[in-house]
């Protein structure tokens, strides 16, 4: 029997499954784990995930959730990419950052990059890093027809351009052939630094460096909005989105005032965003921003022809670990990816040792060969929008545009980006921002792989040189890891300065089954703040009293099941209190016993979702370690 190819099916014989049907499926699973009242849709509520900015991320997405209007690749409103064929035709642009100071060291890491794979470099040039009259050594034997340069110079651009075009000339470059931008954002100075007393000039400087660029040299731009100062900042995504649409349009009055056509202006900027290891977040941040820069070519009249947004993602530097930062290269892959998926026309991808100093030849390797083997390997870029089409990607991009354009109009109410920073209202918000976020990660609701979980603290440092000083006075730089790394740098000390870790004696009751849960998570929590724990099996309170002396810690945690709790906390905690701990915490949540648990000298209860920063601090000081 043959079977027509057109009238084949798959799920002919399945019916249709109704959104009903699965939510009365959860429901039974939910009344397994005691929620017995929970029914429709909230049970599906049940499921969902809150993240920033308001947004949710629900168990389950149907077509009926997607909105519509994506358009498609290289059309407005750009959702699905910038340019019709995406990077199918050859990739991203792979973009290296380079902070080295000397310029042979940077000459020779540049060098290195372009003969492996990398298109395009990024100098940070000026104040303690690599000089701008260093620029034709740093740019030595380095094609730069063919390459393009991306300069980040602050309050320095106007040289660092004048150097850069000079260059082009001194070596016969044809205006046409040479690319890359000049890297001028005065708001992104202002940021950073928060000096406004430079930002009217640098304004006016930028302006005219774009007329002159527009005129002359088409494959330069003069602006690069940097939306790095709020993520680092702590910024939400919807927040940096915000910012950096808000630079984009102060930009384009200021090039429209100088002569620039809305055309010509927009064609200027190219912007710079974060990517992190959330990879569906960052994936509809970067279509996001497309749609909202669209909208606003859309309003200031700017073609269709130019309205499409120039993106460079650099992986976030919030989420890069001093401690264990191998683990980065983990982060860095998920949030290269994210980029590569959610469009960006350039990515860098920061070394994994970038937070500890300068990177060094080997940590600069792992990072283009990450880019590398997505782009090669994995075949990442053959496909136009691999998130298209997605209902979870296109109503997230949705609602994080929406968030991000409420913001957007709130700055501009304020004034603009310039006002807003001046006054305080953007750091004030993206302030709050990170004080909720900072509570979720000490609560390790937000855990960091090799920090607040899973820390090793047999690892041997990494010793990197100091990377030139960033800029200050603005909005601070933020990073996930950075309390429990200034717990375990307080437990460093105390080991160089007395031999030995602080230690805690981990009380295990009765068989493994019944304790090795919470002994795990106990051992975890006070190892994330470079307390080395000491296990003590049994339920025999003197052996567990004798075993705690002989272990030369001074505070001691109970770890077991409730009922092996009620049994044999009490006298436990007593038996150790009475030989010297000077501190008894439970591991779990006391429930009715707690009163009969504190009169036998139990202390403090540490569980899931408690304060752990606040909990290794005050451990900390009791055990005597050095702030």
């Amino acid at each position: 029997m043959t079977v027509s190819p057109e009238g084949l099916s798959l799920a002919a014989e399945f019916p249709d499954a109704s959104r009903e049907q699965w939510q009365r499926l959860v429901e039974g699973v939910l009344r397994k784990s005691g929620k017995q009242d929970v029914t429709g849709t909230q049970a599906e509520d049940a499921l969902a995930t809150k993240l920033e900015d308001g947004l949710t991320a629900r168990p389950l997405y149907t077509a009926e959730d997607a909105p519509g209007g994506a358009g498609f690749p290289g059309f407005a409103p750009f959702v699905r990419g910038g340019r019709p064929q995406g990077s199918a035709v050859s990739g991203w642009d792979v973009r290296q950052r380079h902070t080295h100071p000397d310029p042979q060291t940077s000459n020779e890491a540049v060098l290195a990059d372009l003969e492996h794979g990398v298109g395009s470099v990024w100098l940070e040039l000026g104040r303690d890093g690599l000089p701008v009259a260093a620029l034709p050594e740093v740019l030595e034997g380095v094609y730069l027809d063919l390459a393009a340069v991306a300069l980040d110079a602050g309050a320095e651009f106007p040289a660092a351009a004048e150097r850069l075009l000079a260059l082009y000339a001194e070596r016969g470059v044809p205006a046409e052939a040479a690319t890359g931008t000049l890297g001028a954002d005065p708001l992104g100075l202002l940021a950073r630094t928060g000096d406004d007393s430079p930002t009217a000039g640098l304004l006016a400087g930028a302006a005219a460096l774009a007329v002159r660029l527009h005129e002359g040299f088409p494959g330069l731009r003069a602006i690069t909005v940097d939306a790095l100062p709020y993520h680092e900042a702590g910024a939400s995504p919807a927040q940096e989105l915000g910012c950096a649409l808000a630079a984009g349009v102060a930009y384009l009055r200021e090039l429209t005032a100088a002569g620039l056509s809305p055309d010509a202006a927009a064609g200027q900027l190219e912007f710079r965003l974060s990517a992190g290891a959330d990879q569906f977040l960052t994936i509809a941040a970067f279509r996001a921003a497309r749609r909202l820069w669209a909208r606003v070519a859309e309003a200031s009249g700017i073609s269709s022809q130019a309205a499409a947004q120039r993106q460079h993602a650099v992986t976030s530097a919030v989420m890069m670990t001093e401690r264990d930062p191998w683990v980065n290269m983990l982060r860095t892959t998920v949030a290269c990816l994210a980029a590569g998926v959610g469009g960006a026309d350039a990515v860098t991808v920061l070394p994994f040792d970038s937070a500890l100093g300068l990177p060094d030849a080997f940590a600069r390797r792992i990072a283009r060969n990450t880019q590398a083997i997505l782009l090669e390997e994995s075949h990442l870029a053959r496909v136009v929008d691999p998130a298209g089409g997605s209902w979870y990607v296109e109503r997230l991009t949705d609602e994080l545009a929406h968030a991000a354009w409420s913001w957007f109009q709130e700055i501009e109410r304020a004034g603009g980006l310039r006002a807003a920073l001046c006054s305080g209202l953007v750091a004030d918000r993206i302030g709050d921002t990170w004080a909720r976020r900072s509570t979720a990660l000490a609560r390790r609701k937000e855990p960091v792989t090799g920090v607040s979980e899973f820390p090793n603290l047999g690892e041997q440092p990494l010793v990197r040189e100091p990377a030139p000083a960033p800029l200050t006075g603005g909005l601070p730089r933020v990073r996930r890891a950075e309390a429990y790394e200034a717990l375990r740098t307080r437990s460093d000390l105390h080991r160089d300065a007395t031999g030995a870790r602080p230690r805690l004696f981990l009380a295990a009751l009765g068989p493994a089954a019944a304790h090795t849960a919470r002994l795990t998570f106990a051992a975890n929590l006070f190892q994330a703040g470079g307390i080395e724990t000491v296990v003590g099996q049994g339920t025999d309170p003197a052996a567990l009293a004798e075993a705690f002396a002989a272990s030369g810690a001074t505070v001691a945690a109970l770890c077991s099941s409730d009922a092996l709790y009620e049994e044999h906390a009490v006298p436990v905690a007593a038996a150790l209190k009475a030989a010297g701990a000077a501190r008894v915490l439970l591991a779990g949540r006391p429930g009715e016993q707690e009163a009969g648990y504190r009169q036998a000298g139990v202390d403090e209860f540490v569980s899931a979702g408690g304060d752990a920063v606040a909990v290794l601090t005050s451990l900390l000081d009791q055990i005597g370690v050095a702030r």
